[in-house]
Parts: C-alpha cells; structure tokens; sequence
C-alpha cells in the first residue's frame, strides 16, 4: 500500500513509501512513457501509441497523490492526468540495488547435475499433456525451468514429433527440412546419421539465431547401446567460472566461430562466444558443437593460449559424468532439449538391430508465450 509521495528535482523525479517501509523512486519521463491511459496505450493489445517524440523533453510532474491503491499524476507541460495502480508501480519498480556477477541467471532457471536429476526427469504423457492444461502447464514449466524434459506416449509414425511441436508452437524449418531422420545411413552429410557416439553438444551453433528448441523422437529401438543423454550448459559454466574465472571471461569475452557446408547450396556460418552473457552480465546462451567449429581468429595472439586451456577444460567437464542424465528413449517416447543451454549426446549404439530416431527445432519464444498464457488462464480462475 503507498503511504507518502514526495516530488524531487522540480517535478522530474517521484519518490513513493510504501507501508512495508520500502521506497520506490520513478523518473517523470519513465512514468509518461509507460503511461497506461487509453491515449498512450491501446485497450486491445497493450502496445504504445504514442513514440518517444511524442512527449515533451521538458517533462515534468506538476502534481501527484495518493487515491486508495491508485497514484494519481499530472505531467506538465503537457497538463495530462494519469493514474496507475500501486500495484503495478511496485511490480515495476527499476530503483533497486541489484549488482549482479557476470553468470548469473534468473528465477525461472534451476541448474542441476545428475546427483539432482538423474532420478527426476521430468515427463509427461502427450494424451494428457494435449487434453488437461494443468498437465501442460506443468510439462512447459519445467522445460522453463530445467531446460528438457521427456514426453511419452506419441504415435510410432513418421512425423509425429511435429505434434509436441503443435502443443505449444511450431516446427521451424531448416536445411534439413521440416523434421529430419536420425539413423545410421551410407556415406551420411553428417555425423548424427551413423552409429558413432556424439559427444554432448548444441546444436546447429552456425545458425544466427540458433534454432532454440529441438525435439527428438523415437520410431524404432532395438539395438543395444545409443543411450541418449543430456548435459546443464548452464551448471557447467557456473563450475568453470567457480574454479577459473579467467578462463569464463575468455569464453564469454571473444566470440568463438562455427561453421556448416555439409550440402550442396549451402553455406552456414555465425560468430557468437560459446559462453553468451546479456549486457548485465546475464547467463543466456552456451554454444557447443566440436564438429562445426571453425578456427578462433577474433581471439587476440596473447590470449589465444589461455583461451584454448579454458575451451580444454569447459570440454573436460561437459564430459564429466557429475553432469550427464541418461535415458534410453523406446519407441513412442521424445524428449526436448533448450538448445541454448542443455547439450545432448548419444552413446555408439550396435549396427544390429534398429534405431530410427526424428528430430526437429522449435521457438523457444512459442513455449514461453504458450507457458504465460495457460499461467494467467490458471491466475485469473483463482482470482
């Protein structure tokens, strides 16, 4: 609840008090620009209506106060009165001391290790999964959080993946097509088409933007081996930067290049670290893909030595079994993997018996809009 309004630098700054003791300062250009009257923002959507253009630069606050849990403001030299919510003020409010260190991640983001998840791994039925919400929700939530999860109980056909896909998004097309097969093939364009073991990886890391889900699903297993496994790029970036921080900086500070010409007609390339911070230093993105990295040049003479031991060493412990979570997908069985943080691999598998196994990417912008969606559903029915 507000309690106290003050003005501060002639009208340019607000200062709130809250009962709870905090205070909460706004900028009166802030407060303008984020308006939520009918004039500055549409009733139907949300968007703004008004550019930055559109407001004063000598915007001020010429009078404001406290009406029941609404902040009443008039903006001069404008002479425009505009309510807002406390609540929403206090949900919003940016005067906070948050120094974050470079790595960190947010709420909605667990890290684990196989000690934690081997034995957890989260899954859902699709049957349930595509007729109960609360099941869905669940299943969404933990991709969110976890960053892969398993869904069983999908038709053995062709194609099928493409209904997780349709539970939250869509299939986003590639090179390789709308899906792609994943079995062993005569002389295959690429690695993940033989019975070779994979080391743990993300995939496509020469695409800018990287695909940012991918789903895999099996038609048909019978050979022994080819066990898949997943890997927290996340966890393993926290423990490179826990025993060397030197060498989280090289990686997160210079771009790392990656690489794919593997068919006629076509040509991928990007340059992105293998370890992504956002501009507060924020963990958002690890990229990981031995087979497609193309010389370092963007690293300078003196480092390059450096820069090597600490890619030397990501690699060791993405290999380190503490972090790897196993599971032998049957037929009718997938699992998705947030390919911007949790690496797959697959185990060498026999050449008897059969392994058909699809795969296709996905938006991971689809499955947080879907999440939010089903979650506010789930919010206003409790209210």
């Amino acid at each position: 609840m507000l309690t106290r309004v003050t003005l501060g630098d002639d009208g340019r700054t607000i200062e709130l008090g809250w009962q709870d003791g905090a205070v909460s300062r706004f900028h009166a250009m802030w407060l303008r620009d984020n308006a939520l009257d009918d004039k500055t923002r549409s009733a139907g959507n949300g968007q703004r209506l008004i550019t930055i253009l559109d407001i004063p630069a000598e915007t001020r606050i010429g009078a404001a106060s406290i009406r029941g849990e609404t902040l009443e403001v008039t903006f001069v030299p404008e002479g425009k009165a505009v309510n807002f919510p406390a609540s929403w003020l206090r949900a919003h409010a940016y005067d906070r001391k948050e120094d974050h260190e470079p790595g960190w991640t947010g709420g909605d983001v667990q890290r684990w290790t196989k000690a934690t998840m081997q034995n957890s791994v989260p899954r859902a039925a699709y049957g349930d999964a595509s007729r109960d919400g609360n099941v869905l929700r669940q299943w969404l939530a933990a991709v969110r959080r976890f960053g892969f999860a398993v869904m069983d109980g999908l038709p053995t056909e062709s194609g099928a993946l493409c209904k997780v896909a349709d539970l939250f998004g869509y299939v986003r097309e590639t090179n390789y097509g709308r899906w792609f097969e994943v079995r062993a093939e005569v002389n295959p364009n690429n690695l993940a088409y033989t019975n070779l073991g994979l080391q743990a990886h993300t995939d496509n890391p020469y695409r800018d933007p990287v695909p940012t889900l991918q789903i895999l699903a099996c038609i048909e297993n019978t050979v022994e081996g080819g066990e898949s496994s997943v890997v927290d790029g996340f966890a393993v970036a926290a423990a490179l930067q826990a025993e060397n921080p030197e060498g989280f900086r090289l990686l997160s500070s210079y771009p790392a290049r990656f690489e794919y010409a593997g068919s006629s007609g076509v040509r991928l390339q990007s340059k992105r670290p293998m370890i992504e911070l956002g501009p507060d230093g924020e963990l958002i993105c690890i990229r990981f893909n031995n087979r497609s990295l193309a010389p370092a040049v963007d690293v300078p003479f003196a480092e390059m030595d450096k820069y090597y031991a600490a890619y030397r060493r990501f690699a060791e412990l993405i290999e380190d079994p503490a972090f790897e979570v196993t599971f032998k997908l049957e037929a009718g069985q997938s699992f998705i993997v947030d390919n911007t943080r949790v690496m797959h691999a697959r185990k060498a598998f026999s050449g008897s018996g059969k392994r058909w196994l699809q795969g296709c990417y996905a938006d991971k912008d689809g499955l947080l809009s879907t999440l939010a969606a089903i979650e506010h559903g789930f919010k206003e029915a409790a209210e």
